[in-house]
C-alpha cells in the first residue's frame, strides 16, 4: 500500500493524479455505449451469416451511436452537463 509519503510524492512528480477521474457515467455516455452495442451485435451475427450488407448495417447503427451520443452531450446529458444529475 503507498503511504501518506508516496502519494505526496507521486503528486508532486504527476499532478494529474490528484483529479478524480471521469467515468463518463451519463446518460449521454449510456445511451451512446447502448446503441453501439447493438451496433456491434448486429454487425457480428451478419459477419458470422456471411452478409456483408448487415456488417455495413452494424457498422452505421455503430456510427449512429456516436451521433446519438455527441447530440446528448449538447443537449446537457453529458458529465456535468445541465441535465444531469451531477450539475451543481
Amino acid at each position: 500500500m503507498n503511504t501518506r509519503a508516496q502519494q505526496v510524492l507521486e503528486h508532486e512528480i504527476d499532478p494529474t493524479h490528484a483529479e478524480a477521474p471521469g467515468h463518463g457515467n451519463s446518460v449521454a455516455a449510456w445511451a451512446c455505449i447502448g446503441v453501439m452495442m447493438v451496433g456491434v451485435v448486429v454487425g457480428a451475427i451478419f459477419f458470422a451469416m456471411q452478409i456483408p450488407v448487415g456488417v455495413y448495417v452494424g457498422i452505421a447503427i455503430v456510427v449512429v451511436g456516436l451521433i446519438v451520443g455527441w447530440l446528448m452531450v449538447k443537449a446537457g446529458y453529458g458529465v456535468g452537463g445541465s441535465k444531469s444529475k451531477g450539475h451543481h
